[in-house]
Parts: structure tokens; sequence; C-alpha cells
């Protein structure tokens, strides 16, 4: 039996993603959506479920699992054909479509979008060699249960707004959080510093963890190493490190696209330079661009509706209002 080729199939399930293929649905294009992880949410899900999101409109603050969950109940709304833990490769054109292949198999589509926020990623790491011995027991890259850190002593490394984040939501669960950073400014928004300066956590500027100690499993103390080669020493329980990711494209560098650095170029409408591939999100650059959230899920229905207008010239770009749609 031949294969149906879907109008669209967007690549990447993180929030850009997911509001596309709602919005795909509001402009009745058959979609896909397909994802490397084994669930929808990107690093949303992956990285920091119990964190606090402030800069999605209509939220004065939300959960990142929450807001993903929404959005996963939104996108439903599309009837998507969704395939998770499958990696997108490479890609061909072939008469009025393209031949997706992924590490799974091949799929058929109209046109594409890409979604993937910053690609695959791995965590910085402290580049100790004990580090890998606590790895996934006592040292964290990101945080899924907060329960877990109740009346411990928790360390917090890294400046960026991760990390202050982290060690804002742990204030209160934890018995005590000390966050160390490796220079003397952070790079986390203005408003998370001042709310640090006034919170309980204790906070040591210009350190770096130098050693780790423990029984294998459990850290019991870590050295901290000063810029001036002093060493003190604290006892912690639970370690979490916030050095950023370290994040690729992968397959998607070969595919022809016009990049800058590990971001795809992307015109006003979205357009790549491959006819009939657009791009929105985190994963695109063009003057001026901001990457948050809330920028994706504006790109993300300039993306859909020029893609609409592509496969049908007679669709208008601008779409009815949603209560239109659903009045």
């Amino acid at each position: 039996m031949n294969q149906e080729i879907v109008d669209i199939t967007i690549i990447g399930g993180g929030p850009t993603g997911l509001f596309s293929t709602f919005y795909a649905g509001m402009r009745e294009m058959s979609v896909k959506i397909i994802d490397s992880l084994p669930q929808l949410g990107g690093q949303l899900i992956e990285l920091y479920p119990d964190k606090y999101i402030y800069d999605v409109g209509g939220f004065p603050k939300i959960l990142a699992k929450d807001l993903i969950s929404n959005l996963v109940t939104q996108a439903h709304y599309a009837k998507p054909e969704i395939c998770l833990g499958e990696a997108a490769l490479s890609v061909e054109k072939k008469d009025d479509h393209f031949v997706l292949t992924t590490d799974k198999g091949q799929h058929l589509t109209r046109t594409i979008l890409l979604t993937a926020g910053i690609g695959a990623f791995q965590p910085r790491k402290i580049g100790l060699k004990e580090e890998s011995v606590f790895e996934g027991k006592t040292l964290h890259y990101g945080i899924k249960d907060l329960s877990m850190f109740k009346d411990q002593e928790i360390l917090v490394c890294g400046g960026g707004d991760s990390a202050l984040d982290w060690a804002l939501m742990l204030e209160n669960i934890a018995k005590r959080v000390t966050l160390v950073h490796r220079r003397e400014r952070f790079t986390a928004h203005e408003t998370s510093v001042n709310q640090l300066h006034n919170s309980t956590v204790n906070v040591l500027t210009s350190h770096a963890i130098s050693e780790i100690h423990g029984d294998g499993e459990t850290i019991e103390k870590v050295v901290l190493k000063e810029k001036d080669g002093n060493e003190k020493q604290l006892e912690v329980d639970h370690v979490v490190v916030n050095y950023g990711n370290i994040s690729s494209l992968g397959p998607l560098k070969q595919w022809g696209l016009d990049m800058d650095r590990n971001s795809i170029i992307v015109n006003s409408r979205m357009e790549t330079t491959i006819e009939g591939i657009y791009a929105a999100g985190d994963v695109t650059t063009y003057d001026g661009k901001v990457k948050l959230i809330a920028v994706g899920m504006g790109e993300a229905p300039i993306a859909i509706s020029h893609a609409k207008a592509f496969l049908d010239p007679k669709a208008k770009v601008q779409p009815l209002h949603s209560t239109s749609v659903f009045g």
C-alpha cells in the first residue's frame, strides 16, 4: 500500500513544534510530527519539567511540564501522526514532495517545518574524572523531581538563568542551598539576580569545583577553589550543574540549508533557502532575532500560513481569527 503524503512534517516536538502542529490543524493541513526524544516537550521536559516559565503571554508563571501538557492537548486538535524516538537524517525532493529519511524509515511530505530548537544536546560537565561516578545519583544536570531534594544540602553550579532559577526554587525545599559561580558577574536576567541577592541562598562567586568526594553513589563533600588558589570544603548531599548545553543540529547541517553557525537562516516568511522547507523557533536566525519560547510561538503561524499558501496558491496567507474558526 502506498504511503500517505502529508501536507507538512514538523521536525521537533518542543513548544514551537507543538504550537505549529496545532496551527497546521487550524489551516486544515495534514500534519506529522517527528522528534528524536522519547516524549514530546523538548528541553522543557527533558531538562527542567518542574521549572517555572515566566515569559509566555497569558501565564504570570507556569511549570514547564504544565505548559507542555497544555500544548500537547492543543496540538491534538490537528490529529497529527506522532513519531517519537526517531531522528531525521536526510531529505530528497521527488516530484511534488520530499522523501524524508530517518533512522527508522522514510516519510513522504509536501513541506517540512524545522522546529528543532538547539538540536541534539548534551549538558556541559564540570570536567572532573570522578564526575561520572555520581551522575544520575547525586550529581544532576537538570531536575525532574524537586521532592528528592527536600531537607538536603544542595550545591548549584552556574551563573545563568537555569542555575539561578533552580537555586531559588530549591530555597524553600532544601535544608540549605549554595550557589557557586566561576565568575564575579551573573549572566541571568537582572530580576533573577536581584531575587537571588534577597534570598537565603549562600552565594559564592569566583569559585569553581575542583574535587568531588563521596562513597561512589552519594556525594559527601566538594572542594571549591577560588581564583587566588585558596580552597574550601563544603559538605553537600546533591550537586546540580547548570553550565548550559553543547548542541548540534547533526545531519540537518548536511541538508544544504544556509546556516549561521548552529542556526538556520530564514526570511520574514520563515522560509529557508530550500523551497518548501521552513523553520521556526530557536533553530532559526535572522536580523534582530530573539530566542524565546514566546517568539517561537509567534513564528509558528507565520511558517504554517506561508506553507499553506505554497501548497495552495488560492489560500490566503492571513488566516481567519480563531474565534471565527471555533465560533
